[in-house]
């Protein structure tokens, strides 16, 4: 075993008398060491169970064996910080909970570990931990929200920050707002859409580093916790009998499923950078045009934000088995080892009969049936995104937007003009220099995009971003687009008026403005120091996962690229094998924009 190197051999005396402090006695000492990592938190609902979990959690350890070594990492909550300057802790908050991870767990030679995680970046984190630290490893979701009640209907988060654009329009007084916001979020759990966070959740299980159908438990559900002992009983079992590691499990078959699965709930946006942040630290090829490959699975699951059910409503119909049911039906996704010892095959049966779902629901629908024949995203190039940027499709029935560029050099500065109603029907809002550089930290937009759509302009606008949007996001939006301006990239070329092209059938994102005559705009010195400062330093680009340990030198700054290094017809074909972009102008970062 790991834990061997402190726990064996007279040297490791003072190891061992360190252990028995905290109430280990031989037997226990003796066991596999077993490592149960949370995120709890009592400033948001998110990770609020997480602590009760984590005792369930180590009674399966102890049942099978094994003795639990618990701590807990820090996390960002998405919905608080939103809107604000810590929405900038948020990005680096992943790179930072996966780092803490491997060095508690590398630090002490422990065994295996379950990880236990609530929210948007929490869980990424997580497999990116097991993915770099490669022992026996069970992670498991915390769970989601229940929806609120509101005038008859259900809600979510989603709906408060939308209730904010209401109310700036006049439409909703301030104690139609108040009745929301008391409303959305009544205890445990998640954000309850179909946003980052449950996304993120589904994406584990078809990744097979989670039992399929356990992270649909909602976080209030008695089941809970029995589904966390099951957990530790897991990790044990995996240990003794060399069961798949997770650089066993996850394959590039395995990250197609889950973008596949991505595309078919219409899930969030964030889940192309967090699977390609995966794929990095697992060293398994994934990029974005594999993404946009599986954006060709229909949308079949009818979830928030931009259909009728939340997490919990789709869970008691019968849960993401269904999902996988339907994809596996129409040979959309493949077979993988999991970290059950079984396929996932044989995981989504099991899952399916232990649920028995009514043949009536109406939560997923057949393949050949869909609510949309398009996936819920694409990915897109051009001259604005020479590197890439992905669109969200959910919720609206454009594909291509065209008008006047309306460009911010902050999320602020955008939500002020948002505000007070100077946004018009057919802009498009550019906010810039919000990118994992420039922010620093990459920051969602929600409370710019939710204010949008509360304005009733959410089919009249169309929204483009270095930065990121929430899972809770609908409207014709734009993200990720890469280079950022911070380090040269396009957008920091724009002005006011330029005609910006939004094109899914041609995959482009593109101006009619001579960038490459043109100076590119600065911004004011944002981070000198900390942590922020530092993730700026280290971190790549969006298009690559916006990861810190691929290390600034892969990194160069592409000013506005010409007509013809536009990808070609033939490229933005769906599935098109790998690009190489030519850009005009290469160089390193300047540090001064780094600093920034």
């Amino acid at each position: 075993m790991r834990s061997d190197a402190i726990k064996k051999g007279p040297d490791h005396a003072p190891a061992r008398a360190m252990l028995r402090a905290t109430g280990l006695d031989d037997d226990a000492i003796a066991r596999p060491l077993i490592a149960v990592v949370h995120t709890w938190s009592n400033v948001s609902p998110c990770n609020l169970g997480l602590r009760d979990l984590a005792q369930h959690a180590a009674a399966g350890i102890r049942d099978a064996g094994g003795t639990p070594i618990e701590f807990n990492t820090i996390a960002v909550t998405d919905g608080i910080a939103m809107g604000s300057r810590g929405m900038r802790a948020s990005l680096p908050s992943r790179e930072l909970i996966a780092d803490s991870i491997e060095l508690a767990v590398d630090g002490h030679c422990l065994d295996a570990m379950v990880l236990l995680c609530g929210c948007d970046k929490t869980i990424p984190a997580a497999a990116m931990a097991a993915a770099r630290l490669d022992i026996p490893t069970v992670i498991l979701y915390g769970g989601t929200i229940a929806h609120g009640h509101c005038k008859g209907r259900s809600i979510t988060i989603q709906d408060v920050f939308e209730a904010v654009g209401q109310h700036a329009a006049g439409t909703l007084d301030d104690d139609g707002l108040r009745e929301v916001e008391a409303a959305a979020c009544p205890g445990a759990g998640a954000c309850g859409g179909q946003f980052t966070a449950n996304t993120m959740a589904m994406v584990l299980g078809f990744l097979g580093l989670s039992p399929m159908g356990l992270n649909d438990i909602p976080a209030t559900d008695p089941d809970k916790g029995a589904a966390a002992r099951r957990c530790g009983e897991l990790a044990v079992r995996t240990l003794l009998s060399g069961g798949p590691t997770p650089r066993a499990i996850l394959s590039p078959v395995a990250l197609r499923n889950a973008a596949r699965a991505v595309s078919a709930t219409a899930g969030s946006t964030n889940a192309a950078l967090h699977l390609l942040a995966i794929a990095h630290e697992a060293g398994v090829p994934f990029d974005l045009e594999d993404f946009h490959a599986a954006a060709a699975t229909p949308v079949i699951a009818d979830l928030k934000p931009g259909g009728r059910y939340t997490a919990a409503e789709l869970y008691a119909q019968g849960g993401t088995a269904l999902v996988a049911r339907e994809l596996r039906a129409a040979g959309l996704i493949d077979d993988i080892p999991t970290v059950t010892g079984h396929t996932l095959f044989a995981d989504i049966d099991a899952a399916i009969a232990a649920r028995a779902p009514d043949a009536a629901q109406d939560a997923v629908r057949p393949v050949h049936a869909p609510i949309k024949p398009q996936g819920g995203y694409a990915i897109l190039y051009g001259d604005l995104a020479p590197e890439g940027c992905i669109l969200k499709l959910a919720g609206h029935g454009r594909t291509r937007h065209s008008g006047p560029a309306r460009v911010f050099d902050s999320e602020e500065a955008c939500f002020a003009a948002v505000q007070a109603r100077a946004i018009r029907p057919g802009d498009v809002v550019v906010i810039r220099f919000e990118g994992p550089v420039g922010g620093p930290g990459m920051r969602e937009m929600l409370a710019v995009t939710a204010a949008l759509v509360g304005q009733g302009l959410g089919d009249d606008v169309a929204l483009i971003t270095d930065g990121r949007f929430s899972g809770a996001t609908r409207g014709f939006m734009v993200g990720h687009v890469a280079p950022e301006a911070a380090v040269g990239g396009p957008l920091a070329y724009l002005r006011d008026g330029d005609i910006v092209t939004v094109d899914t059938a041609t995959r482009t994102l593109s101006t009619d403005a001579p960038l490459s005559e043109r100076t590119p705009a600065t911004i004011p010195q944002r981070v000198t120091g900390g942590v922020l400062a530092k993730f700026a330093r280290l971190v790549g680009s969006a298009s690559r996962g916006a990861t810190t340990s691929a290390g600034p030198d892969t990194r160069v700054a592409t000013t506005a690229a010409p007509a013809a290094d536009r990808v070609s017809a033939d490229d933005r074909t769906a599935g098109a094998g790998r690009r190489e972009l030519r850009h005009p102008i290469r160089r390193p970062i300047d540090s001064a924009l780094v600093d920034d």
